[in-house]
């Protein structure tokens, strides 16, 4: 899920374990419930002016994602660790070598409007996801179930159904996939999954306004660009009930003045720390600090056909590389992010299984500013960069990345000796709707907070060919039969050594053609007011929200 956007991989043995994953707005005041009873507390947490409505299909971004996590609960679930837990399901079955799963339901799921939960809960809403003419950003994680490519037909019916998921009865359905995937029981536990009542049918657009869901919290109100306002489920039956008695989104335009709330008790929570806190947050007494290495990656993207950076021209690739080269990891962590990151040498994060530090051509990665300046040359030989000709680096302003995207620019321009300077978008909302649009014309602001814990989440969503066009978040709309190859031989693989070694072997691809370029891995860092209790942060670097209290 691309952030402002999960820790065990998916074979096997964690398949066997299921069968038995920025800023916006202005601050409000406080919502704190008037109740001595910590189990009654409302609590405020950061957050940001979704993109688009809240529908678990058409949400490929934290804002939106972060409440609708929330508000839906999906057949599996996952731990603070990231560990898969059955919730809706009580079992997802594989036969036929993987490639067919049957999947019964718990008894006694209801979502909020007091309709049931059922097996066509999940079997229309995934159709729906997965349906072209419905163009829902995440269609392309239905894509490995059969029927898939029948709905990717221009003019196809809105309603048509994959024809892979068949309803048994109420409980129990069935999912005939294209091919082989140890994953699936995994990936069930992400947005995309959440199963829908039938009201959603009758009017997805008035749904995506006033959500109906059936997870630990429900949905009271949304007040655009203001906050949105979340109360304890009672009648929620999952593994993660909630401790306090709501969860209130609050938006802001800095994380500037949302740490100024933290500090004097208007705003409970808070995950991202600002620019001018990093040095001090940890000893800061009137907050409670964490910090500690997370999942998150962060980078930079090239728009797919950027003048002198094609992803299908000689030119445009020596020039990624000159870039990618140009450019002082260990510095930025260093004196910007003042140690809450780390340099990227991986395409996934260090706490994923898979990762690794020695892969084929990650020195594209390393500071070489020598090799940098050859490549440049080397390029400038098949196109030469004139002089109004500029390097531009975009991002939101609302996240707290001006610092970063500012050393990028002055790194570049003092290795290669080009113009670069930055285009800022004031809102994330506005700035991953120009790239959802395909409207960005300079280097893009990019982030992932894992959907499920897999190394397959790093790569698949992110660079796969179905993921491009709009269709998921391969938001450079990279394309490579070889490397997608790699990833369903993967996916198709019970070994986890075996399957990642296909997945680095995908990632080495990713190093010689670099449709995007990492820059560090994010910790999860954050702090939570005096007087809030529980406060620690998960696998996806987000705040346990059910556990908070105050």
């Amino acid at each position: 899920m691309q952030k402002s956007s999960k820790l065990t991989v998916i074979v096997a043995g964690l398949s066997a374990a299921v069968m038995s994953l920025s800023a916006c707005g202005g601050s409000t005041g406080s919502t704190t419930s008037s109740s001595s009873d910590s189990t009654n507390s409302i609590i405020n947490v950061y957050g940001c002016e979704p993109q688009n409505p809240l529908l678990p299909t058409n949400t490929n971004e934290v804002c939106g994602g972060n409440p609708i996590d929330l508000l839906f609960a999906k057949l599996v679930a996952f731990d603070d660790k990231g560990n898969a837990k059955n919730e809706v399901a009580k079992e997802i079955k594989p036969s036929d070598g993987n490639k067919k799963y049957t999947i019964t339901l718990n008894d006694g799921w209801k979502f909020t409007d007091g309709t049931p939960v059922t097996a066509s809960s999940f079997t229309k809403a995934w159709s729906y996801g997965a349906n072209l003419t419905n163009a829902q950003l995440s269609t392309s994680f239905f894509q490995n179930i059969k029927g898939y490519s029948d709905l990717q037909k221009k003019g196809v019916d809105k309603k048509a159904q994959l024809s892979g998921l068949k309803v048994i009865d109420d409980k129990t359905f069935t999912v005939e996939l294209n091919a082989a995937s140890s994953v699936f029981p995994t990936m069930v536990g992400y947005t995309a999954f959440a199963p829908l009542p039938d009201s959603f049918f009758s009017n997805p657009k008035s749904f995506g306004q006033k959500p109906v869901g059936n997870g630990p919290y429900k949905f009271v109100s949304w007040t655009h660009n203001d906050s949105i306002k979340l109360v304890k489920n009672k009648d929620y039956k999952g593994v993660a009930p909630a401790q306090n008695g709501g969860i209130t989104f609050k938006m802001y335009t800095d994380t500037e003045p949302a740490y100024a709330d933290v500090q004097g008790g208007q705003l409970d929570v808070l995950e991202q720390i600002p620019p001018s806190a990093l040095k001090t947050f940890e000893k800061d007494s009137t907050v409670q600090a964490y910090n500690k290495p997370g999942s998150v990656t962060r980078a930079f993207t090239f728009p797919s056909n950027l003048k002198h950076f094609s992803l299908d021209s000689k030119e445009g690739n020596l020039r990624r590389q000159a870039i990618s080269m140009s450019i002082n990891r260990e510095q930025i962590c260093d004196k910007v992010l003042n140690g809450t990151g780390t340099p990227a040498v991986d395409f996934i994060s260090p706490v994923i299984p898979g990762y690794s530090a020695s892969l084929k051509g990650n020195s594209v990665l390393k500071y070489n500013p020598t090799e940098a300046k050859k490549l440049w040359a080397e390029a400038n030989k098949i196109s030469a960069w004139s002089d109004s000709d500029t390097v531009e680096f975009s991002y939101n302003t609302d996240g707290g990345q001006k610092d970063i995207f500012d050393a990028l620019v002055n790194q570049i321009k003092n290795t290669l000796g080009v113009k670069a300077e930055t285009k800022p978008i004031p809102t994330f909302s506005e700035f991953r709707a120009n790239i959802t649009a395909r409207k960005m014309n300079a280097l893009f602001r990019t982030g992932w907070q894992a959907d499920y814990p897999s190394a397959e989440d790093y790569l698949t969503p992110l660079y796969s060919s179905a993921a491009a066009d709009g269709k998921g978040s391969n938001d450079g709309d990279y394309k490579n039969a070889d490397f997608d190859a790699l990833l369903t031989k993967a996916a198709g693989s019970s070994d986890e050594a075996a399957a990642n070694k296909d997945y680095q072997a995908a990632e080495e691809l990713l190093f010689k053609d670099l449709p995007s370029v990492p820059l560090y891995y994010e910790n999860a860092s954050g702090v939570a007011a005096q007087g809030v209790k529980n406060f620690k942060m998960n696998w996806k670097n987000l705040p346990v929200y059910q556990e908070l209290t105050k």
